[in-house]
């Protein structure tokens, strides 16, 4: 009598379980730096610069990165950098929603000659290097009064934002069929109104997605508002490397705890979001 194997299983053998191996290898490389970052974190002054994995672990620090210790230590107030950061970070998406929504629907719903041109060269301000366009943005901030301004930041960051967004909602609108529309236009339906009752709803999974995705770049962003800010208004990427030199001490155990809650508000938000995010990118979000 013949033994029948179990559909779905596979034998394992040397050559999966060495590539398993290598797989966990590779993940627990990856998560060693959070790990050690929040191991310093813990660590008191005196064991910031050691290497031991046995100390006697503390929350002060994450007390004093918000308090007014952590103000003196290095002329920079972290919480209202994180406030700095929640404003124009939210702000520059909205901005980015508001004019790359009905753009995205544009761009998905009327092909013409050197619409993929445009297309292109619009994602080419996201991958274009920062540091080639922050010299003439600083001179004509400088100019327009907009240095060190909550204002002036967020239209600095809705050029990450914006063409993240239109290029993902644009796979969207073209994977939405055009019969729903129509539908909506033999009914009596304005243009205006069948995108905003009918497309617009549809596309509300890859809007949480793309908006998540802007919001996380936006945060992140380091050059612009490093160059572009200056002690009144400095992002929370600007305040953590602060604590590297602030008082012509580092402080390496404050910079980790500093960075830990700068990673907590787009991990709140990803959360928060889940539902849309999960079916978001998974609605073609990455078509060309």
């Amino acid at each position: 009598m013949t033994a029948t194997r179990r559909p779905g299983r596979r034998r394992s053998s040397p050559a999966s379980a060495g590539a398993d191996l290598l797989l966990v290898l590779w993940f627990a490389f990856s998560l060693f730096p959070i790990l050690w970052m929040v191991l310093l974190s813990l660590k008191s002054r005196a064991d910031q610069t050691s290497t031991y994995f046995v100390f006697t672990p503390t929350l002060d620090n994450f007390a004093t990165v918000l308090s007014e210790e952590g103000a003196r230590l290095t002329s920079v107030d972290f919480t209202g950098a994180l406030l700095t950061s929640l404003i124009t970070s939210l702000g520059a998406v909205l901005l980015s929603l508001a004019i790359g929504v009905p753009a995205a629907y544009a761009a998905g719903r009327w092909a013409y000659r050197g619409s993929g041109d445009i297309m292109f060269t619009i994602l080419s301000f996201r991958f274009a290097p920062e540091l080639m366009v922050i010299v003439p943005l600083f001179v004509i901030y400088n100019q327009l009064g907009l240095f060190d301004s909550g204002a002036g930041t967020i239209w600095v960051l809705q050029l990450v934002t914006l063409p993240l967004i239109v290029w993902i909602l644009r796979s969207y609108f073209q994977d939405m069929p055009e019969e729903l529309e129509q539908a909506a236009l033999l009914d009596g339906y304005t243009r205006t109104r069948a995108f905003l009752t009918v497309a617009l709803p549809l596309v509300r999974p890859g809007i949480a997605a793309s908006a998540l995705l802007a919001f996380v770049f936006a945060w992140n962003n380091y050059v612009f508002p490093l160059i572009l800010t200056g002690s009144q208004n400095p992002t929370v990427t600007v305040a953590v490397t602060r604590f590297l030199g602030g008082g012509g001490q580092a402080f390496y155990n404050l910079t980790a705890a500093a960075a830990l809650i700068a990673a907590l508000p787009p991990l709140l938000v990803a959360l928060s979001i889940q539902r849309y995010l999960v079916r978001g990118l998974s609605f073609g979000a990455v078509k060309s």
